[in-house]
């Protein structure tokens, strides 16, 4: 058994449906093909993450979990170190363009490291499928929220 239906197979009843349908997808197309869709679809996120500054992490989930077939925890934790050299170009291009408060880069980044910290523990304790229910709402809450703050009223 390869190593992704391997994966695909120890997920839990409802991780392993949604992984399967995904696998057979990415499957049914021939190897190239899903290689260029997952270099589009990378550009993308990579447009994304310098225009909005950020963000990026979140859409390669997807690109991780539906195009590769990789199992949720897997693919949240490859994002992080994907999107890792992108998010340090990124940040270095605003400071040298003068776009970034130094003071407060760093009191915001400090807490995000150690919210990082406590995340990849909190991540441990979950199971695939509570992963991605918390992950996909709080996209949700977070997508509607901006609509709503900036077109709502």
């Amino acid at each position: 058994m390869s190593n992704k239906a391997n994966t695909i197979h120890n997920s839990l009843p409802c991780d392993r449906d949604f992984s399967k349908k995904s696998f057979k997808l990415t499957q049914q197309k021939d190897k190239k093909g899903r290689i260029i869709l997952t270099v589009i679809a990378s550009l993308f996120v990579g447009v994304a993450n310098g225009l909005f500054g950020g963000g990026g992490g979140m859409l390669v989930i997807p690109i991780f979990t539906i195009l590769l077939g990789l199992e949720e925890k897997l693919a949240h934790s490859s994002a992080i170190l994907t999107i890792l050299p992108l998010s340090l170009v990124s940040g270095i291009v605003y400071i040298v363009q003068g776009n970034f408060s130094i003071p407060d880069g760093l009191w915001v980044g400090g807490g995000v490291i150690i919210g990082g910290l406590i995340g990849t523990f909190v991540m441990k304790k979950l199971s695939n499928n509570v992963l991605k229910i918390v992950f996909y709402t709080l996209m949700i809450i977070a997508g509607v929220s901006t609509l709503v703050k900036n077109f709502g009223g």
